[in-house]
């Protein structure tokens, strides 16, 4: 091919590379060693046909009879640089040569035109994952997942999909994790094999109990390897078996567009996980099989309880004169239905800690959370109810619902109907269909006790024992207390605030009076360090759905928390997440401390070592700000919130104080 036809690409300037040297440049993909010696410039294939040695990283070298020698960095074997040829008897065909230009003491390398990029079985996993509407990926690009990654690629650069490099797995399972739970709709977490994959399962974990819907995107070594112990090779699909309700390899026989629907919806209807494993040799084998989508595979999703169901439920609260609702997670999505039915009954709403949010607490009918990191609001009316209204909620031993009361229990999961002890009436079906199908059969008894009245009464003593703990003081730290007045009265009604675990946790439960805020949190699993990754999933909600937009992230964690995935601070700053991340440090595992206190052990291994948070955050790029004091509270979480980008608010706080 004539010069005239090349694409020349530049790959530096002339001051880059002295006499005698060589470096590897890359033009479009194509790596390349490329050489300067005795005035010549010359280019070559970069990779050592032996095993692949990077031979911009070698030397030149001189033979007896003065020829220049570009030799392997690994394990020394030679090429003629002008001619690409070894001195003899390594390889017969040498090194592919490229042509090379200097033009106004800039480096050109000549290449063949791109040919056109052949479709692949990825890009048609990707084309479907699409159609299904994914549209984030968490994840690190490998090498057993290279084909895969540039698939995706592919889809991101037709504005189809986002991509987040992450510095951690498991932070990508968290924040796809968070984002399935705030959305209802899966993300998509990218790994290599081996370490890659298991990095992801305690993200995974979490997804899975608390019924959220994630796509495991796995890389893997290569098909003819399997099973004899190659590096990073793993049985993924006995790894990811208990934690998927889908797991399957995709293979070079595979429907691969039907296995791509099948973990999406899998991921949707079972609110679970779905997993794909990739071997790297079928990641760019050539397809020409169509894409796939959900057009004729999804049913309506409205489970109406059945009429005797209803006939029964509305007599049962036709007869209380003090009935409760407590609402859960699982009510999520019929959080309006929820408050109309309280309305209407004039009955108090609690939450469980994961339902946080669902009801303002500055509603006329609110109660607050319920069980250890609740108010003695919720607790009061629990013991003073004649009928228990759960919607939604999975009775976990946290939330404390007597089940000594007559309970009147709605799911849209059968499973979780009376599954820890017997209810008074289970109903199946989905919560705001019970809501708009009961709410017609139900009238107020006349003798009804005015349960409003006392709930806002109630506040009214929890708010005054409150601003009395704000006067604890012991000199050790800030109150947690006072934490969250502060972020009570900075924190946008509409934020949406991920959680970690930890007396802080238990803090923000008891302490933050929320105005509508939605919360996340790693619920059954309750692993730490979830928090600040969880953000980063819910920062990803608001630049993919519309509803979302313009929400302010905040999360919530403690020094250990936070300790648990630092590094993706630097992810946050990469990618202009605005988030605002409220930090508790008490120099601790101040949680674990007061169970080993309460369980008569010594305190033990828990005091933990901190560098400054605020001045690391600003290392990374953001904006680090350390609380002391707290009349700095309130203008430190103003500027944080105020600032575009991420933001973190160190406050040093008291372990005994929360």
């Amino acid at each position: 091919m004539t010069a005239e036809n090349l694409d020349w690409i530049s790959v530096g300037r002339v001051g880059d590379l002295p006499e005698g040297r060589v470096k590897t440049v890359t033009a479009r993909t194509v790596s390349i060693c490329l050489s300067h010696f005795d005035g010549h410039w010359a280019a070559m294939d970069n990779r050592c046909p032996h095993q692949g040695g990077p031979l911009g990283e070698g030397s030149i070298e001189r033979g007896t009879e003065g020829q220049c020698w570009i030799r392997c960095p690994w394990h020394g074997w030679d090429f003629d640089p002008l001619t690409g040829a070894p001195p003899g008897g390594h390889e017969d065909s040498g090194q592919q040569l490229y042509p090379v230009e200097i033009r106004e003491g800039e480096i050109f390398v000549g290449l063949e035109p791109e040919p056109e990029r052949a479709r692949t079985v990825t890009d048609v996993v990707a084309e479907t994952l699409v159609n299904w509407g994914v549209k984030r990926v968490f994840g690190m690009v490998g090498h057993s997942n290279l084909g895969l990654a540039d698939a995706i690629r592919l889809r991101t650069a037709a504005g189809e999909m986002s991509f987040v490099g992450v510095r951690h797995e498991g932070a990508a399972a968290f924040a796809a994790s968070a984002y399935g739970k705030l959305t209802g709709k899966p993300a998509a977490c990218l790994t290599i094999a081996g370490p890659g994959a298991t990095n992801l399962l305690t993200g995974m974990w979490d997804a899975k109990v608390d019924r959220a819907p994630v796509l495991a995107l796995t890389g893997q070594v290569q098909t003819q390897v399997f099973g004899p112990g190659a590096f990073q090779d793993i049985d993924l699909k006995s790894a990811f078996e208990a934690v998927s309700k889908f797991s399957q390899p995709v293979l070079s026989s595979s429907k691969h567009a039907e296995l791509a629907s099948l973990a999406c919806k899998t991921a949707l209807l079972e609110r679970d996980v779905a997993h794909l494993v990739f071997p790297d040799d079928v990641q760019t084998l050539p397809s020409d099989a169509p894409a796939g989508g959900p057009t004729g595979r999804m049913g309506g999703s409205s489970v109406v309880p059945s009429k005797e169901d209803l006939d029964a439920a509305a007599d049962l609260i036709n007869a209380a004169k003090r009935p409760i609702i407590v609402i859960g997670h699982g009510a999520v999505e019929a959080r309006d239905a929820v408050i109309a039915l309280a309305e209407k009954l004039d009955a108090p709403v609690l939450t469980t800690f994961k339902a946080k949010g669902l009801i303002p607490d500055n509603h006329p009918n609110a109660g607050g959370v319920l069980g250890r990191s609740g108010t003695p609001i919720a607790s009061w009316f629990m013991n003073e109810a004649d009928l228990i209204i759960a919607l939604g909620s999975s009775f976990a031993n946290h939330t404390g619902i007597e089940s000594s009361k007559p309970i009147l229990q709605v799911d849209f999961d059968r499973m979780q109907l009376g599954k820890f002890h017997p209810v008074t009436l289970p109903v199946w079906g989905e919560i705001g269909a019970f809501c708009a199908a009961v709410s017609p059969q139900l009238k107020r008894p006349p003798d009804a006790d005015d349960q409003i009245s006392e709930l806002a009464e109630r506040w009214i003593i929890w708010r005054i024992e409150k601003k009395s703990r704000l006067a604890e003081q012991r000199g050790e730290g800030i109150h947690s207390a006072a934490v969250f007045d502060a972020l009570t009265r900075h924190c946008p009604d509409d934020a949406i605030i991920a959680c970690d675990v930890g007396n802080n946790t238990y803090s923000f439960g008891r302490y933050f009076e929320s105005q509508g805020q939605r919360v996340l949190m790693s619920g059954y699993l309750g692993s730490i360090g979830f928090g600040f990754p969880a953000a980063m999933g819910a920062w990803a909600a608001t630049q993919d759905f519309p509803e979302y937009t313009g929400r302010k992230v905040v999360s919530i964690s403690g020094d250990g928390g936070f300790g648990q995935y630092p590094m993706d601070f630097t992810t946050a700053v990469k990618y202009g997440m605005n988030i605002t991340h409220i930090l508790l440090n008490n120099s601790q595992l101040g949680k674990i401390s007061k169970e080993q206190r309460a369980g008569e052990w010594p305190v033990w291994e828990t005091d933990l070592q901190n560098p400054s948070f605020s001045a690391f955050a600003r290392l990374c790029g953001g904006k680090g700000i350390r609380v002391t004091d707290p009349g700095e509270l309130e203008e430190a979480i103003a500027k944080a919130l105020a600032f575009e980008g991420p933001a973190l608010v160190e406050i040093i706080t008291d372990p005994e104080l929360v």
